[in-house]
Order: structure tokens, then C-alpha cells, then sequence
């Protein structure tokens, strides 16, 4: 009995196996239809050759046709980034050298479309480890290194050129700074030839000054000196007050001139004649 379910099992699971692989075949040949619809197509109508291709992909993810003709109706186009992706996926996928041989084969082709020269190298080296007898990859090996040396001369040139434009430019700024510095050197010597001429002018005038600022206070003091002494010697009249001196010589002056008078009046006595001592009107 127990053998009996063992067998009925195996014949089961065999009878499942059988039918997922007739499920997968029925699978591949619909993408497969897709690939030759796109292939028909791909001369006359990209965008409908592109819709069956996707169609292929989609029906199976890993349909290794689908893939790289898409990548390469991509590259027609001049859709290299597309096609540079398609035929990266077509690479993964491929199962026989053959298959890798060609994919890589085109990827070199769209790296020299996009000037990468030495990554298209390296995918002609890849395509040539899976078919070394290619001679067309060889040839295009050979075109990808002289571009890639002439690519590598080119950047060193740049690189050079820059170095010298960059030194060139440092150069022109250090000199501009140079020229900065001497400037202002310059005008710091100029302030302090000024200064230097202010700071002996200052002493001329300061020995000037001393040198006559002696001579000034002597003759000022001397001449005060001399005003004080007259003054001195001049009697300075008080006001309001007669000195003694004065008042002899008033009171001299009065009794001379009262002597006069009354000298002439016993004159006229004598001569009878009378004098008149008030004015007539």
C-alpha cells in the first residue's frame, strides 16, 4: 500500500514537471513570435519592431533574443544609453558564450559611439575571451586602444596646460601682491620721509625759539624794568590834593600879585585919580 502512494507520487510530481515544461515551451515560443514580429518590423516601424520586442521581454524576462534586439534597434536609433543597458541585460541572461561574445561585442560598439574609449577596450577583451577567433572584434580592439592612448595624451596635455595656466595665474597674483607690497612700502617710506621732515622742522623751530625766546624775555624785562624806574623817578601828581611845595608858591604868587595891586592903588592916591573897581552898564 505504502509503495503504492510512493509510486502514485512520483508519477504526479512527473506529470507537473512535464506540464510547467510545456507551459514554459508555449511561453518562449509566444516571446519568440514577439521577436520575430519586432525583427519584421524593426527595418520599416522602430516604435512597433520596439513594442514587440517589449511585448518578448514581458512575456519572458529572461528571453536572451528580446533583449538584444532591442538593444540593438536602439543602437540604429542612436539611443546609446538604451542600447548600452539592453545589451548589458542581454549579457547577465546569455547562457552560451556565443551569446556573451555578441553582447559584448556591441557594447564596445556603443562605448566608441560615445567617445569612451577605454571602456570599449575592456568590452572587445570580454568578447574576444568568449570568441577569440572574431576577427572583426579584434580589429575594433585594435581602433578602442589607439583611441584610448590618444584620449590618455590628450588629458595629460590638459592637465599640463591647466598646471601651466594655474601656475601662470598664481605667478600674476604673487607678482600683484609684489607690486602691492612695494606700493605700500613705498608710500610707508614716503610717510616717513614726511614725518621725518615735520620732526626736524619741529626742532629748527624749537631751536629758533630758544634761541631767541632768551634774547625776547631779556629786552622785555629790561624795558619793563627801565618803565618802572622812571616811573620811579617821576613824581606821579595825587589828585585832589596840593603838595606843600604847591601851596608856598600859590600863596607867594598871591601876596606878589596883591602886592601889585595895592602898589598901584597908593600910585593913583598919590596922583588923585580914582579907580574904578566895578564895570559901568
Amino acid at each position: 500500500m505504502q509503495k503504492l502512494f510512493l509510486i502514485t507520487i512520483l508519477l504526479l510530481s512527473q506529470l507537473g514537471f512535464s506540464q510547467q515544461k510545456n507551459k514554459q515551451k508555449v511561453i518562449e515560443k509566444q516571446a519568440n513570435n514577439f521577436v520575430y514580429e519586432g525583427n519584421t518590423l524593426v527595418n520599416e516601424d522602430f516604435v512597433a519592431a520596439e513594442m514587440a520586442y517589449r511585448k518578448a521581454l514581458s512575456k519572458q524576462e529572461g528571453n536572451i533574443a528580446g533583449a538584444y534586439n532591442l538593444g540593438n534597434s536602439y543602437y540604429k536609433e542612436g539611443n546609446y544609453q538604451e542600447a548600452l543597458y539592453r545589451h548589458q541585460q542581454t549579457a547577465k541572461l546569455a547562457t552560451s558564450k556565443a551569446e556573451k561574445h555578441k553582447a559584448y561585442h556591441n557594447m564596445g560598439n556603443v562605448f566608441m559611439q560615445t567617445k569612451k574609449c577605454k571602456e570599449a577596450v575592456e568590452a572587445y577583451k570580454n568578447a574576444l575571451r568568449n570568441n577569440p577567433t572574431d576577427d572583426e572584434t579584434r580589429y575594433n580592439l585594435g581602433l578602442a586602444k589607439d583611441c584610448a592612448k590618444q584620449q590618455e595624451q590628450e588629458n595629460k596635455d590638459n592637465k599640463d596646460d591647466k598646471e601651466d595656466k594655474d601656475n601662470s595665474e598664481d605667478k600674476k597674483d604673487e607678482n600683484k601682491e609684489n607690486k602691492d607690497e612695494n606700493k605700500k612700502d613705498d608710500k610707508k617710506e614716503g610717510e616717513g620721509d614726511d614725518e621725518d621732515k615735520k620732526d626736524e622742522n619741529s626742532e629748527k623751530e624749537d631751536e629758533k625759539d630758544k634761541d631767541e625766546k632768551p634774547e625776547d624775555d631779556e629786552k622785555k624785562a629790561d624795558k619793563g624794568k627801565g618803565d618802572e624806574d622812571k616811573k620811579e623817578q617821576q613824581p606821579q601828581p595825587r589828585e585832589g590834593r596840593l603838595s606843600p611845595q604847591q601851596v608856598k608858591n600859590l600863596l607867594e604868587a598871591m601876596n606878589n600879585q596883591e602886592q601889585k595891586v595895592q602898589d598901584k592903588i597908593n600910585a593913583e592916591q598919590q596922583k588923585g585919580v580914582k579907580i574904578k573897581t566895578e564895570k559901568d552898564w
